[in-house]
């Protein structure tokens, strides 16, 4: 436990939340990292507050979620710019079809995907989650390579039983092993800082 705090202890992840049914794993990934020592904020999209509330969020990392590029402030700062400039490493979980899609072609039409375009050069890890016909189908695979030369990482998506009943490729990752591969994300920012 001692190691695991020393790598996540003060690590800031912002922790991007996009519309799919696997959303409610995101609320169980930030109470792992929040007690694991990192500071945690949450950026929902429009359809992932469908899926599961921000005091959810709030609840677990207590902190404050952002949900609007129009949310007001007590000191003016540009939202989206101001959440990348203090995150150390950005975690979108679930990452959908849409909000990947988002990202490798530049779209900014919420906060999410906004926060996704100022992101590209930092540290980024990206869960997939989606229907199996939707992770093959070629626009998905031609985005997803996108994403990937841009730099962000990918975990999973995982084979297994998907929201539609069906068995196949699709499931995003358990919090666990998101968890895990964030700590080899913080490693090498840790190692490169020495």
């Amino acid at each position: 436990m001692a190691q695991k705090r020393a790598i996540f202890g003060g690590l800031r992840v912002l922790l991007g939340v996009s519309g799919g049914v696997a959303a409610y794993k995101a609320v169980d990934l930030a109470s792992k990292l929040t007690a694991s020592g990192t500071f945690v904020k949450t950026v929902m999209s429009e359809n992932a507050c469908r899926f599961v509330g921000p005091k959810s969020f709030e609840a677990v990392t207590c902190s404050v979620v952002f949900t609007s590029l129009w949310n007001s402030s007590e000191e003016y700062k540009v939202g989206h710019l101001s959440l990348v400039d203090w995150a150390d490493i950005v975690v979108v979980a679930p990452a959908t079809a849409n909000i990947i899609g988002k990202a490798a072609n530049g779209i900014c039409d919420d906060l999410l995907s906004t926060v996704l375009c100022v992101c590209w050069d930092k540290p980024t890890l990206l869960a997939p989650a989606m229907n199996d016909s939707m992770w093959h189908n070629p626009a998905v695979q031609r985005n997803v390579a996108a994403v990937r030369d841009m730099g962000f990482e990918l975990i999973g998506p995982e084979t297994g039983r998907l929201a539609c009943g069906a068995e196949g490729i699709g499931r995003m990752s358990e919090p666990q092993d998101i968890l895990g591969a964030i700590r080899e994300i913080a490693s090498k920012i840790k190692h490169k800082k020495r």
